[in-house]
C-alpha cells in the first residue's frame, strides 16, 4: 500500500479532505503537523508520497508559499540535519511530491517544479490573478501533455479558490520546453472545449491555460484546482441536475481520479525499485 504524508499546520487547511481522497484511492495517508516532521517525530523516508495541501501557509505574508519554501530550502530539523537534504534524498529514492494550490505555490518557489535545468531554481511564477480578486468557483479542466498518460483522456470539473494562481513563464525558452515535454498536464477549458485563454473560463490568466505542472523528472506535481473538494458526485454544484438528467458520473471523473493516478504512479515507481 502506498503511504502518504499529508502535512498540516502553519496555515494549511485542506489536510483532512486530502487524506480522505487518498483513502478512496487505496493509499494509506498519515496527517502530521509540519512541526512534528521538523522535530523528527515523522520520517519522510517512511512514505512514498509527500503532499503539501491547500491553505495559507504562514499567512502568505511574504507571498503565497514563500515562507514555507524558504523553510524547505534553508530550514533544519531538530537534530541539525537540513530539510532540503531530506527532500532530495526522498526524490532520489523515487518518492513523489504533490502540491495543491498553496502547496503548488510552495513547489514553484522552491524550484521543485518544473525544474527543467535540474538545479532546483525557480523557473516559473504563480502571480496574482489577472482578475485582481480572489476566485472561488468551479472550472473545467482537461488532461494534456503527459497528463493524458496519468489521467487518461479525461475532462474534470474542479473547484478553484485562490488569489495567486496565474502561472507565468517569464522565460520563453522555459515555456517552450515545458510545452514540448508535455509538462503542462492540466489546462483550463472554455465553453467550446478548447484551451481557455480568456477570463472567466481561465480563472487567473495563466499562460498556456495551465492549471497543473509536472516536473521534468515526473516526480513532482503541482496544480491550482482542488480535487480534494470533489470526492463524490454530490460535491458538484449541479449534482441534482445531473441526477434528473440521468447522467452517470464515474469516480475517475471526480477529484478521486487524480488521487488514483498519483497513487498508481507512486506504486509503479516503488514496484520498479523493489524489482531492481
Amino acid at each position: 500500500m502506498v503511504r502518504v504524508l499529508v502535512l498540516c499546520g502553519y496555515g494549511f487547511n485542506c489536510e483532512e479532505e486530502t487524506a480522505a481522497g487518498y483513502r478512496l484511492a487505496g493509499a494509506e495517508p498519515t496527517v502530521a503537523h509540519t512541526a512534528d516532521w521538523f522535530d523528527g517525530l515523522v520520517q519522510l523516508a517512511d512514505f512514498e508520497i509527500l503532499h503539501f495541501p491547500g491553505g495559507f501557509s504562514f499567512g502568505d505574508d511574504l507571498g503565497s508559499g514563500q515562507v514555507f519554501a524558504n523553510r524547505l530550502k534553508n530550514g533544519r530539523f531538530a537534530n541539525g540535519g537540513r530539510v532540503w537534504d531530506a527532500i532530495l534524498a526522498f526524490l532520489g529514492a523515487g518518492g513523489h511530491i504533490i502540491g495543491i494550490c498553496n502547496g503548488f505555490q510552495i513547489l514553484v518557489r522552491a524550484g521543485l517544479v518544473p525544474n527543467l535545468a535540474g538545479i532546483y531554481a525557480q523557473e516559473v511564477a504563480l502571480a496574482p490573478n489577472g482578475s485582481g480578486k480572489f476566485e472561488d468557483r468551479w472550472v473545467r479542466c482537461q488532461a494534456t501533455g503527459l497528463g493524458v498518460g496519468l489521467f487518461g483522456e479525461r475532462e474534470f470539473d474542479l473547484p478553484v479558490r485562490h488569489g495567486e494562481g496565474r502561472l507565468e513563464f517569464a522565460d520563453p525558452q522555459v515555456r517552450d520546453l515545458a510545452q514540448e515535454r508535455g509538462l503542462v498536464v492540466l489546462t483550463y477549458l472554455d465553453a467550446d472545449g478548447g484551451p481557455a485563454v480568456q477570463y472567466p473560463a481561465n480563472p487567473n490568466g495563466a499562460d498556456l491555460a495551465a492549471a497543473a505542472l509536472l516536473s521534468a523528472d515526473g516526480q513532482v506535481f503541482g496544480m491550482m484546482p482542488h480535487p480534494e473538494a470533489y470526492l463524490t458526485f454530490i460535491n458538484h454544484p449541479d449534482w441534482g441536475g445531473r441526477q434528473r438528467r440521468g447522467e452517470v458520473v464515474e469516480v475517475a471523473d471526480t477529484g478521486v481520479g487524480l488521487f488514483c493516478a498519483w497513487v498508481a504512479a507512486a506504486a509503479g515507481k516503488a514496484a520498479a525499485k523493489a524489482a531492481a
